[in-house]
């Protein structure tokens, strides 16, 4: 009974163990250096949390001195918010950690479930610990964002309060200018009701001359007719000369078009001639030096060849 019961605890040691190496295979992976760190945490943790209490004992009162702080006074608590959330953060993944390798090490024991309890109870306290180090800290955050945004506001109305009589001269000079613009616009309106009847007569003068010009050219012997061919003629005059204007122009700008690419295809050829001529220059080069360093090696392989004979001969 004792080694069925055995057995059974073997076996479910063994599955939660892979279960857990599963889960906990990448901080067991950071090596030992963790948990050493998290034996000497606790004392250099206990900084942010005195930090934490001693600002939340500064944030519930500020004072004239602090409501006149510039952005650099925000800045700087905005980067000791950061590093305190990191610690906790830290001090999180510690706990895991440490309660993963406590809850592996159980499985090896007899009594497991007293052994995972204590473990759950010691992970669960520091949970608690930096809970309450959390909470405070997500108060003086708020403290401080509404501060600045108090800050700001007292700014904004201070700066409106300041600008008040500016927008008031504005506003007047613009109201001004308005008034301006329509007293204007109803000279302009009596303006043109004024010389309505100038128009007119022009318009009728206007009327007379093309009657008058219609019967000059009846008496001298055009015709309506007549006067409409002559006009479409030299329309169509004016549009030959229009379009061959326009052929100029196009040929003008393809000529140019075809000298353009006719450059750049020649300073296409210079540069592939000079990268033709430099690859050449390189491959002679390396030649060169492939034919030395030939050279180099048969002397020393018969510098070598002589010496060996020379040793033979003394041998």
């Amino acid at each position: 009974m004792f080694v069925s019961r055995g057995v059974i605890f073997a076996s479910c040691a063994s599955c939660v163990l892979a279960v857990a190496l599963a889960v906990s295979t990448p901080a067991m992976a950071q090596s030992v250096a963790p948990a050493s760190n998290s034996s000497a945490r606790p004392a250099g943790a206990l900084a942010p949390a005195a930090a934490s209490g001693a600002q939340a004992t500064t944030a519930k009162g500020p004072t004239n001195a602090e409501s006149t702080d510039s952005a650099g006074n925000a800045v700087a608590s905005d980067s000791d918010f950061d590093a305190r959330q990191k610690a906790l953060d830290q001090r999180t993944e510690e706990n895991n950690y440490r309660y993963g390798v406590a809850e592996h090490d159980c499985y090896a024991k007899f009594f497991v479930n007293s052994c995972l309890n204590k473990a759950r109870d010691s992970m669960r306290t520091v949970q608690a610990d930096i809970r309450k180090e959390q909470l405070a800290l997500d108060g003086e955050q708020r403290t401080q964002r509404a501060r600045v945004r108090d800050e700001q506001a007292a700014i904004k109305r201070a700066q409106d309060e300041a600008s008040a009589p500016q927008r008031a001269a504005d506003d007047a000079r613009n109201a001004q200018a308005y008034e301006d613009k329509q007293k204007q616009h109803q000279i302009d309106q009596a303006q043109r009701a004024a010389e309505a009847p100038q128009r007119s007569a022009n318009a009728q003068a206007y009327q007379d001359k093309l009657r008058q010009h219609a019967l000059d050219q009846a008496q001298r012997g055009i015709s309506p007719s007549q006067a409409a061919a002559n006009q479409q003629a030299y329309d169509q005059k004016q549009g030959d000369f229009q379009r061959k204007l326009d052929e100029a122009r196009a040929q003008g700008a393809q000529k140019a078009q075809e000298r353009v690419e006719k450059q750049q295809s020649f300073q296409k050829k210079q540069a592939d001639a000079a990268q033709h001529k430099a690859d050449v220059e390189a491959r002679q080069k390396q030649a060169a030096e492939k034919a030395e360093q030939k050279r180099q090696d048969a002397l020393k392989q018969q510098q070598i060849e002589e010496q060996q004979k020379q040793q033979q001969q003394q041998q």
